[in-house]
Order: structure tokens, then C-alpha cells, then sequence
């Protein structure tokens, strides 16, 4: 991982040059400007990492120059004063305007490398947590008309109290946007709790949402853990008719008991996320029941698959390699102008998930700064299922029947692929009745294994 860039600001030049020299030979990258001018461009064009700014300057003095920068908006850097005329005050000033810390000219050599270390590590805590906070933004990052207008229905969603139904692809950030919006609503500050049922036994789905007996040593019910902040139930259609039979009866009496206790008033937000046609498919056999959709889906906001944005990848990438170089210390690299042209026209099928693990394993391979075309592709054909287009040109020669039969052939093999082969996630996934999907394999000779289904 790159030592740090930093910005050393100095009316003179032998200052400059020798302050260079002593960070680069540590390994730091290291920019210079020699006025005040010069050093509001540099910071501009690229924020470093740390700022060594010099206190007198024929143009505009450090100090004024720092609470010029303090009064900016967005994100700072830490900054360390230099000066050989430095009075307990003027060091006094700069601390209160936010300078990380003053250093004395002619330099001491050990402790500049000090300060520059202790700063570097300081601002790197302070990114992390700050990112660590913002997490839930992760799924907000872009520009794009479907991001400002994911943006605009959450924001309206996030100040009420009433079930919210995020209705999404997999792999597109559902609960991301569900700590947005508890972070955003009435309930910030109180516990998000997460409903996965995934790893419970059917007959254990009453203790784990309303508690144990008193006399047991089972934790708290889910409900009772949540009180005053939010319930997210990860996946709706995976609910068993038991836990939704339950959950029904919760949302309409308004309370809810643990075993032996007294009835409890219920005081918990609901937000659930379901794959889109959530509404077509509620009310079949084994499927969600209808009067829990309703009750879950007072408000509803539709989350778009990154293929609806792909404008926004390379920002999107930006993010990602920021994120990993800071919270897992791993190597800085940057797409090229090239690659992140391929990326905007890769259709992302497990959307910000998928983004997520191509840049980190980008970024664990290591090699040169730049990342090229031809790694991203070989990144991206060694996960594809096949190297063919779904539509070929030879399939315009075709009558109609046929060249659709050839589409949905490779379509619902490569959809395959990407759920391991679980015909359950598939019909989720393609939007089709389970049991018309198995005759239209079959139909197709599409083979398929008879998997236990998530």
C-alpha cells in the first residue's frame, strides 16, 4: 500500500526540495506548491492525505489559509504547520483552526518523520470511521437519474414510522439502504436488527421472535431486541408459514408476548426487502400470504439493478478501491480510462455485490498502479459461464420460434449458473411460477440439479 501523498507548501524553494527529498527516500509521494495559490489548486485536483503547510507566505499566510480550508465543505486532511518564527500563540491558533500539529524550522529531521507518521495514521482513523458510519451510503453512490431518484424516495420514506417493502434484485444493497433509512428516520440511534432465518429450526421461530419462558436462559426475542429501532427482515419470500403466521398476528393486534410474560405493546419499525414481482407471486401455494404483504408494504420503494445505472460504475469503483485500501490496508490501484468503459457495459448481474468482490480481488492480485482492459477482462471471462453472446447474429436467420427458443435457452442457462444451479432462486431471479419454470427447462433440455432450496 502507497505510504501517503502529501502536500508540502513553502515560499521557499531549498524548504521545499529538501522536504521532498527526506519523504520520498520513506516512500511517500509527495507534491509541492509555493504559494498559497499554488496550494489551493493542488488540494483541488486531488486531496492528499496530509498537508505540510509553511505559516508565513508572501501571498496568503498559512493561517489564513487554514481556516480557509476548515470553513470548506466535505472532506479534510490533516494538516502540520511549519514555521521558524512560531510564537505560543500563533501555534495556539492553528490548533484551534484544526492543524494536527506544529513543527519548529530547521527542521528535525526525526521529528518531521514522526509528525508525518502520527498525521497519516490519524487521518486514516478518522477516514475509516468516518466511512465505517457512512456504510449505509454505499448504495447511494452515483449521479445517475435512478440514484437521485432512490435518493429522493428513501429521504421521503426514512422520517415515518409506517412497514417500508424494498423491493430489489439480490445483491443490490437492500440492507444498506434499510440502515439508511434507520439512520435517517426517528428511530437513529436505537438497535437495527436483522431477521435471517436461514440457520433456525422451523418449531424455534416463536422463541426467536418473541423471547423464552422468564426461567429460561434463552436471549431476548427479536422484537424485544429491536424496541424502538428496526426489524429488517432480509428475505420475504423465505419466511416459513409458521414464522408468517406469526408475524401476522404481531403486526395486527400490535403486540406481542414472550411465554409467561404479559403482552407487550409493539414498538418497532418493520423493513423488509423482496425480489421484484413480490406482488404477482404473494397468495400462491407455499408462497408469501397476501395479508402479510399487506401489512408489510405500506410503503414500498423499488431499488434499480446496477445495469439501470451503469453510469455511475466508475465512481462505483472509485469507492470500492478507497474503502478496501483504508478499512483492509490493501495495495492502492485505479481502473483505466479503458477498463472502466468495459465495466460500464457489463451487465452486472449480482449488481453491488458483484462490484464489491471484482475490485477487491482486483486490488488483492496486486501488480501495476493502473488496472487494464486485459486484466478486467480475464477477470471477467474466468467468471462467466460462457465466452458467447446471449444474442448472436446468426440467430436473426431464424424464424421466430426457433431463434426465441435459442435465447431463452442460453439465457436460463447462464441465470442457472449464477444461482448454483437452485431452481428456487432461478424463478425468483427470471420472475416465473416454479412449477412452469421446471416444464420450460425441460421443454428447453436445459438441465438443472434438484437441489435443497435457500
Amino acid at each position: 500500500m502507497s505510504a501517503g501523498n502529501i502536500l508540502v507548501v513553502d515560499d521557499e524553494a531549498d524548504i521545499r526540495t529538501l522536504v521532498r527529498d527526506i519523504l520520498n527516500d520513506e516512500g511517500y509521494q509527495v507534491a509541492m506548491a509555493a504559494n498559497a495559490a499554488e496550494a489551493r489548486v493542488a488540494r483541488a485536483r486531488a486531496l492528499p492525505d496530509l498537508i505540510l503547510l509553511d505559516i508565513w507566505m508572501p501571498d496568503t499566510d498559512g493561517i489564513s489559509l487554514l481556516r480557509e480550508w476548515g470553513a470548506l465543505p466535505g472532506e479534510h486532511c490533516p494538516v502540520v504547520m511549519m514555521s521558524g518564527h512560531g510564537t505560543v500563540e500563533t501555534a495556539v491558533e492553528a490548533t484551534r483552526l484544526g492543524a494536527f500539529d506544529f513543527v519548529e524550522k530547521p527542521l528535525s529531521l526525526a521529528k518531521l518523520l514522526r509528525t508525518v507518521e502520527r498525521a497519516l495514521e490519524a487521518g486514516r482513523r478518522k477516514r475509516v470511521a468516518a466511512k465505517s458510519t457512512a456504510a449505509p451510503l454505499l448504495a447511494m453512490v452515483g449521479k445517475s437519474r435512478a440514484m437521485q431518484q432512490l435518493r429522493a424516495d428513501l429521504t421521503a420514506a426514512a422520517p415515518h414510522r409506517a412497514p417500508l417493502l424494498l423491493v430489489g434484485e439480490p445483491g443490490s444493497a437492500r440492507e444498506s439502504l434499510a440502515r439508511f433509512v434507520h439512520q435517517s428516520g426517528p428511530g437513529a440511534g436505537r438497535p437495527f436488527v436483522s431477521l435471517s432465518t436461514h440457520t433456525v429450526a422451523d418449531e424455534d421461530f416463536d422463541t426467536l421472535l418473541l423471547g423464552g419462558a422468564a426461567d429460561s436462559a434463552a436471549p431476548a426475542g427479536l422484537l424485544e431486541q429491536a424496541r424502538g429501532g428496526t426489524l429488517f427482515i432480509s428475505d420475504l419470500e423465505e419466511l416459513s408459514p409458521r414464522l408468517q403466521r406469526l408475524l401476522c398476528s404481531v403486526l395486527e393486534t400490535g403486540r406481542f408476548a414472550a411465554p409467561g410474560q404479559p403482552p407487550q405493546a409493539l414498538d418497532v419499525r418493520f423493513i423488509s426487502a423482496a425480489t421484484p414481482g413480490i406482488e404477482t407471486r404473494a397468495g400462491a401455494a407455499d408462497g408469501l400470504r397476501r395479508d402479510l404483504l399487506a401489512q408489510l408494504n405500506t410503503l414500498l420503494v423499488r431499488v434499480p439493478p446496477l445495469r439501470d445505472y451503469t453510469e455511475d460504475v466508475p465512481e462505483l469503483l472509485r469507492y470500492h478501491v478507497d474503502r478496501l485500501v483504508d478499512t483492509e490496508r490493501l495495495g492502492f490501484r485505479r481502473f483505466s480510462v479503458a477498463a472502466q468503459n468495459r465495466l460500464r457495459n457489463y451487465p452486472w448481474p449480482d449488481n453491488l455485490r458483484e462490484v464489491r468482490g471484482l475490485v477487491r480481488r482486483m486490488l488483492f492480485m496486486g501488480g501495476s498502479e493502473e488496472i487494464s482492459l486485459e486484466q478486467v477482462e480475464r477477470e471477467l471471462g474466468s467468471s462467466a459461464s460462457s465466452g458467447q453472446p446471449l444474442v448472436k447474429q446468426d440467430l436473426l436467420a431464424l424464424p421466430l420460434r426457433e431463434a426465441r427458443e435459442q435465447f431463452e435457452r442460453a439465457y436460463l442457462q447462464q441465470q442457472l449458473s449464477l444461482c448454483n444451479g437452485k431452481v428456487g432462486l432461478l424463478a425468483k431471479r427470471v420472475g416465473m411460477e416454479r412449477t412452469h419454470l421446471y416444464r420450460k427447462l425441460r421443454a428447453l433440455g436445459v438441465e438443472f440439479k434438484h437441489l435443497p432450496e435457500d
